[in-house]
């Protein structure tokens, strides 16, 4: 398939990939990234990666003391949202437009089912998610949804209890998605093959990129 020009007002939306632990963010992120030359003659994205690892590696948190403790566990989710809002910021700074992967709502949705209600407030009212969230409300944000069959630890995460845990997360991301006025669509888990969830992706960015 050759490259599809594009006219002058098109506007390039934001893109985030965003959901629970072990459903393919990662990999459509890196999917998207390797189709995006070969579809679209336009400017190409800077791809956000995520963050959590690296703040996770820096400070010397691990799963076991973040589960255990709640103040260490709110320290991370602070430490993480912080470095999504950098991360983007330094992004934008060269660039017209981004494909984050994971975003300022992830470390808030980890707050919520690890700590409580307090912590999900206290990250909310600060002035690093009120810039993330007026950023997403205005771009392609996507779901994805849980495949039971991809449940895998990989010893760094913070993993759900079971797999009624773990789809609690869709939930959960979709009521603050809501909740924040953030307009969102699911990446259905029908849709297992990499390149139909990556086109998936990008039929709906064209569209709202032209819009």
């Amino acid at each position: 398939m050759g490259t599809v020009s594009v006219s002058q007002n098109f506007k390039p939306k934001n893109i985030y990939i965003i959901g629970a632990q072990c459903t393919g963010k990662t990999s459509l992120v890196n999917a998207l990234e390797r189709s995006f030359a070969s579809l679209f003659n336009t400017t190409p994205p800077i791809i956000v990666r995520e963050v959590a690892r690296s703040v996770l590696k820096k400070h010397g948190f691990t799963a076991s003391d973040i589960t255990s403790d709640p103040d260490r566990c709110l320290q991370l989710q602070e430490l993480i949202l912080e470095a999504q809002f950098n991360s983007e910021r330094e992004a934008l700074a060269r660039n017209s437009w981004i494909i984050s992967d994971r975003s300022g709502i992830d470390p808030i949705i980890y707050a919520s089912r690890h700590i409580g209600r307090e912590a999900v407030d206290l990250m909310t009212s600060s002035n690093y998610w009120q810039e993330l969230r007026d950023r997403m409300s205005q771009s392609l944000v996507f779901v994805c949804e849980t495949v039971e069959a991809w449940l895998i630890s990989d010893g760094v995460r913070l993993m759900p209890r079971d797999v009624q845990d773990w789809s609690e997360y869709d939930e959960e991301f979709c009521r603050m998605l809501k909740s924040a006025e953030i307009a969102y669509q699911i990446i259905p888990r029908s849709v297992e093959n990499l390149e139909d969830r990556a086109s998936f992706v990008w039929s709906r960015w064209k569209k709202a990129s032209l819009a």
